[in-house]
C-alpha cells in the first residue's frame, strides 16, 4: 500500500502537542471506501485469522475499545488502519517502505506472517503507551515474521515512537525527538541508529549481530546508517519516493535547500515555524504546487513525480495528543488535493452515522462517497472549480475550530465522566451534521461548473 506520514514532537507543534499523521493510498488502479468507528471489547477476536495469509494468533484478555479506520467492504480483512484506544494511545499502520536483497536474502519475508491487514487489531486493543505499543509489535514479529516491509507510528501525550520492520523477523524503533517532524514516503527512513541508546533507540533482540554476521553496515566511518544497510537505493525511489520527502521538507523547512532526488533526505527536522494541523493536512494534500512537477500544471515535466495529494487517497488521520486535553481525531477521506478535513474527540463509543455508513456503491449520503464524488469532479474541472474547493476547505476548518474551542470549554468545567461521554458525542454529531450540509453544497456547486463544461454543451436556447 502505497502511503505518505507525517510525525510531528510535541516541541515542534503550534499547541505542545504529539500529532501522528498518515495517508492511507490505495494500490495503482484501486480504490478502497474507508469508515471512521469504533470496536468494542466484545467486539475483537479472541482467536484471530489473518484473511490474505492465513496466519493465526492468539489474543490476550480484557481489550480495550478503540476507533478504527477499516475497510467497508471487509473480503480482505479488517485493515483497521489507524486508531485512538481507552488507554489514549494512538497507532497508524502502516507505511510500506522498501528493503533491499542484502536483507531480504539474509532475513526473507514470511509468505503466513503478519501484516498491514493485521497490525492494529493485534495491538491497539492492549497497549497502555506508545514504547509499549513498539514492544508488543516488536514481540509479534520475532514470532510470527511479516510477509511485507512496513513503518508503524505510535503516539501518547509524551511522545511518538516509529518502528520499521527488516526483511522477515527484524525491526528497529526510534522515539522522535520533541522538537522535529519526521517525513516518511515509502521509503525505510530512520537515518540513524545507536545501538546503546536504550531511551531512544529499540530493536529486536539480535539485530545488531544480523547486521554484522550479514556485513550490512556501509557506513566508512561515524554513526551506523540504517537506511543504507536495510534500505532501498534504486531509480524507481527517485520517481515515486523520495520526491514526496522533498516538497514536504521545502514547505516546512523553505530556507534549506533540498534536491527532489537526494538520497540523503533527512529523516527528521526541527522545523523553521511551529507546525500546525492546517500545514500538516497541506503537506499531505501536496501535488508540487509552484514546480515544474504540478501535474495540474503546463511544464514539459509535469506529473514527472508521484504527488502526495493522488486520485487514490482512503483516508487521511491527523491524531493530535495533548497531556491534559482532549484527544482528536482529524479525519478526510478520498483524494487530499480536494476533501476537507474534519475533527471528532476520541474517546467515545459511537462515531456519526456520516462518517461510519460507507457502503460498497456510490452513495451521498456518507463522507466517504461523497468525498469521492466531489474529488472526481472537481479534478475534471480543476481550474474553475478549485476556487469552490479551497472556499468549502477553509470554511470547514475554521467550524471544526470553532466547535472543538466550543466544546473543550464544556469539557473543561464537566467533572461527571458520563457527560463528559455525552459533550464527546453531541461534538462530534454537530460537526458531522454540519459538514453533510456543507459537502452536500460544494457537490452542488462542482456539478454545476462541470454539467457546464460537458462536450455536447450548445450556447443558444429554446426561443
Amino acid at each position: 500500500m502505497s502511503c505518505t506520514t507525517v510525525l510531528v514532537g510535541k516541541k515542534a507543534s503550534y499547541d505542545g502537542s504529539c500529532m501522528i499523521a498518515r495517508n492511507d493510498d490505495s494500490p495503482s488502479g484501486q480504490f478502497t471506501p474507508k469508515k471512521f468507528v469504533v470496536v468494542h471489547p466484545e467486539e475483537q477476536p479472541k482467536q484471530y485469522c489473518s484473511v490474505l495469509s492465513h496466519v493465526e494468533i492468539e489474543l490476550p484478555d480484557e481489550p480495550m475499545r478503540y476507533t478504527s479506520m477499516p475497510n467497508a467492504i471487509e473480503s480482505e480483512g479488517v485493515w483497521a488502519a489507524s486508531g485512538v484506544n481507552a488507554a489514549n494511545v494512538a497507532m497508524t499502520a502502516t507505511e510500506t517502505i522498501t528493503s533491499n536483497p542484502r536483507v531480504l536474502g539474509a532475513d526473507p519475508l514470511v509468505e503466513n506472517g503478519i501484516g498491514e491487514e493485521d497490525m492494529v487489531t493485534l495491538v491497539l486493543p492492549y497497549i497502555h503507551s506508545a514504547k509499549e505499543g513498539v514492544l508488543r509489535l516488536g514481540s509479534l514479529l520475532e514470532t510470527y515474521g511479516t510477509y511485507e516491509m512496513n513503518g508503524i507510528a505510535f503516539c501518547d501525550v509524551n511522545e511518538i515512537w516509529w518502528l520499521e520492520t527488516i526483511g522477515g523477523h527484524h525491526w528497529m524503533a526510534r522515539k522522535v525527538p520533541d522538537d522535529v517532524y519526521v517525513v516518511m514516503p515509502n521509503q525505510l527512513g530512520i537515518d540513524r541508529f545507536d545501538f546503546e541508546d536504550e531511551e531512544n533507540y529499540i530493536c529486536s533482540f539480535d539485530l545488531k549481530k544480523f547486521v554484522q554476521t550479514n556485513h550490512l553496515n556501509l557506513s566508512s566511518y561515524g554513526a551506523f546508517d540504517p537506511r543504507a544497510a536495510f534500505g532501498s537505493h534504486e531509480d524507481s525511489d527517485h520517481i515515486y519516493n523520495t520526491p514526496r520527502a522533498w516538497d514536504i521538507l521545502r514547505t516546512l523547512n523553505p530556507h534549506t535547500k533540498f534536491e527532489p532526488e537526494a538520497d540523503d533526505l533527512p529523516w527528521c527536522m526541527v522545523p523553521e515555524k511551529k507546525i500546525t494541523v492546517e500545514d500538516v493536512k497541506y503537506v499531505l494534500s501536496l501535488h508540487y504546487q509552484g514546480t515544474p512537477y504540478d501535474p495540474y500544471g503546463k511544464e514539459a515535466q509535469a506529473g514527472k513525480y508521484r504527488s502526495i495529494g493522488i486520485n487514490r487517497n482512503d483516508f487521511l488521520t491527523i491524531t493530535q495528543m495533548k497531556p491534559n486535553c482532549e484527544t482528536i481525531e482529524w479525519v478526510a477521506f478520498a483524494s487530499n488535493v480536494f476533501n476537507a478535513l474534519v475533527p471528532f474527540y476520541a474517546n467515545i463509543e459511537t462515531t456519526p452515522e456520516y462518517m461510519a455508513n460507507t457502503t460498497k456503491d456510490v452513495s451521498s449520503d456518507n463522507f466517504y462517497w461523497s468525498s469521492r464524488l466531489l474529488a472526481a469532479m472537481a479534478d475534471a474541472s480543476y481550474r474553475q472549480s478549485i476556487f469552490e474547493i479551497e472556499r468549502y476547505q477553509n470554511k470547514v476548518a475554521a467550524k471544526a475550530h470553532q466547535i472543538i474551542h466550543t466544546y473543550n470549554g464544556l469539557l473543561e468545567h464537566e467533572t461527571d465522566e458520563g457527560k463528559k461521554l455525552q459533550l464527546r458525542h453531541q461534538a462530534n454529531e454537530d460537526m458531522a451534521q454540519w459538514l453533510q450540509d456543507q459537502t452536500t453544497e460544494v457537490l452542488n456547486q462542482v456539478l454545476y461548473i462541470l454539467s457546464n463544461q460537458m462536450k455536447n454543451a450548445f450556447s443558444r436556447s429554446d426561443a
